[in-house]
């Protein structure tokens, strides 16, 4: 049986809370702040929590050093497992139903760059200035489920290319808008990273036109730009 919590209207509301309960429930949140809303999570995204396709979904990405030097996921701070849970079919994660997508961004430090941290003092600590290629592979990425009436779970493990991050272009278009809304979430919360990149960065990322929800979006950056 899988719990979805949805919030409605204003004063009261724990979001942090509802999401929790819904996390237990392998469920999903929402808070219904529209009828726009109310069709989107009712309507066009009903059957992805309807429909359970595969339960306890972990997904765990290893870098290749010679190739990334640092790293940081952006967000899913309460989605994290240890990494010896990955294997271990004992613990419980999220489910997947029909037509369900999930993004998870990563920033990335090319080997070559100065990255975020300083050079450590003891050989152990440093990165190593050669490291075995592996056929130019970037990151090695593997995935765990189950079936929704199994017990055990399945691996499918897959490999990225290097040729990605060395030849990658600007994001453009879904993914483009993606990176801004995480921007936004990031420049709300105070990210020391951002550096300089404020929000008419986020609103020129996030492009022109589009739908509703991608309208909406820009004006939530612009009240936020009159706001800071």
């Amino acid at each position: 049986m899988n719990l979805t919590i949805l919030g409605y209207g204003t004063g009261n509301i724990r979001d942090e809370l509802m999401e929790g309960i819904a996390n237990v429930g392998n469920g999903n949140y929402a808070y219904i702040d529209s009828a726009m809303e109310a069709q989107k999570v009712l309507g066009d995204e009903l059957s992805s929590t309807l429909f359970t396709i595969a339960k306890d979904v972990k997904i765990q990405i290893e870098f290749n050093p010679a190739h990334v030097k640092e790293y940081r996921l952006i967000g899913y701070e309460n989605r994290l497992l240890a990494e010896e849970d990955f294997a271990n079919d004992k613990i419980d994660a999220g489910d997947i139903g029909a037509g369900h997508q999930v993004t998870a961004l990563y920033e990335i430090m090319p080997a070559k760059s100065s990255g975020w941290l300083p050079e450590r003092r003891y050989p152990a600590n440093r990165v190593i200035q050669w490291q075995p290629d592996f056929k130019g592979e970037m990151a090695q990425v593997k995935l765990r489920y189950k079936l929704p009436g199994g017990t055990k779970s399945r691996l499918i493990e897959r490999q990225i290319g290097a040729n990605g991050l060395r030849n990658a272009d600007a994001p453009r278009g879904d993914m483009a808008f993606a990176v801004a809304v995480a921007a936004f979430g990031q420049k709300l919360r105070g990210d020391k990273y951002l550096g300089d990149y404020d929000f008419q960065n986020i609103q020129k990322l996030s492009g022109n036109g589009g739908d509703f929800w991608r309208q909406e979006f820009r004006k939530l950056s612009a009240l936020a730009q009159n706001q800071s």
